[in-house]
């Protein structure tokens, strides 16, 4: 039985960790569109600019980090400030380990905290287990943007998933 990971707050040491999780994913799939990796500084500086704002988490099993979460701006209007999207990331070897629903139900709990009203992820596709991940973490599928990215010499859809969080009172 594989052990349930740690969840905490990122901060700027985990950066180095964070790129090696990223890197292969942007070098070799069109999960991200990105088309050239991070360098270390350049995610530590993501990850500091995120946490001014918004909730940055860290997975760590054994004390290996293996595999992240946050959450960024929707929208640039003021009208979306509650609504935010969201973003997960797990290593390859702790695919299918429970490492995706500990980050988004952390992720999900601090966003529900701050008054924060729905949350989107966007999923480049095909990607069948991120669509069951969102899935079973209470996203719907809202739409797909056809052929919004080019990667790879290929166009790619990005289909687009919502979960509404509850209302503190």
């Amino acid at each position: 039985m594989t052990a349930i990971p740690t969840i905490r707050t990122a901060n700027v040491a985990d950066a180095a960790a964070v790129q090696a999780i990223y890197a292969p994913i942007v070098e070799g799939t069109a999960i991200s569109f990105e088309e050239v990796p991070p360098s270390i500084a350049e995610m530590g500086e993501r990850i500091a600019t995120t946490l001014e704002n918004y909730p940055y988490l860290i997975a760590e099993r054994n004390g290996e980090v293996i595999g992240y979460a946050y959450a960024s701006q929707h929208r640039s209007r003021a009208a979306y400030r509650w609504s935010v999207d969201v973003t997960v990331y797990i290593a390859d070897q702790a695919h299918r380990t429970g490492v995706g629903r500990a980050l988004y139900s952390r992720l999900i709990a601090e966003l529900t905290e701050r008054g924060v009203h729905a949350a989107f992820a966007g999923i480049a596709l095909p990607n069948p287990g991120s669509v069951a991940l969102h899935e079973s973490m209470g996203f719907t599928p809202l739409g797909i943007y056809r052929e919004v990215g080019q990667k790879f010499g290929q166009w790619h859809d990005v289909g687009w998933w919502q979960r509404l969080l509850p209302r503190l009172s």
